[in-house]
């Protein structure tokens, strides 16, 4: 494989994954760069189900092999919640700012401690036969009172999920610390390796 078409148009994900990559001899490119415009309506229950469709709606498009992932949070004290509604759940259309401020306010009143989230994300690969495979990663960690570091584009959790074990947010971390520990980091690293062995 030499390259790889990742279904999504988020710049700060699309970095992240070329970062990883770079060693691999796999370019990597958006679905955008590669004439595919539109987006799938992500209509799934789970991450797995999200991830195989974008990814196959990729591969349906343009015959090539295509990567998509689905990531959310899910926060113990919130029953769980937003979980595959991560983007969507302060309104769909909502900024960065106001998903940080719509988490925080539902949080209210839930003390130090008490904060504990999950971040997931699953990596879907599809080949252009259209078989499929799929990789979990997974951090634990805490949502903080008041966000806390340099916000990375669409990718607003940052400043307030504090990994277990750290004293810093995930955007207060280098780009390489944060893919190293980070649930998508984890996830594409399973997805890296399994590439290799083809």
């Amino acid at each position: 494989m030499k390259r790889l078409i990742f279904a999504t148009h988020n710049v700060g994900k699309i970095k992240e994954l070329q970062q990883l990559f770079a060693d691999a001899g796999v370019e990597v490119l958006s679905a955008e760069e590669v004439g595919v415009m539109d987006d799938v309506v992500e209509d799934g229950t789970t991450f797995v189900e999200n991830a195989l469709k974008k990814a196959q709606f990729v591969t349906q498009q343009t015959g090539e092999w295509a990567v998509a992932d689905d990531s959310g949070i899910t926060i113990d004290a919130l029953d769980g919640r937003p979980g595959v509604y991560t983007a969507r759940w302060a309104g769909e259309g909502a900024s960065d700012e106001q998903l940080i401020k719509h988490t925080l306010e539902q949080l209210r009143g839930v003390e130090e401690g008490k904060r504990g989230a999950t971040f997931h994300s699953v990596a879907a690969l599809v080949s252009p036969q259209h078989e499929s495979w799929t990789f979990e990663g997974l951090v634990e960690g805490e949502v903080i009172v008041e966000p806390r570091g340099t916000p990375r584009s669409k990718l607003p959790y940052d400043v307030i999920f504090q990994p277990s074990g750290f004293d810093q947010t995930f955007a207060q971390m280098t780009d390489e610390e944060k893919n190293r520990l980070s649930h998508r980091g984890r996830a594409f690293e399973k997805l890296k390796a399994f590439i290799k062995s083809l």
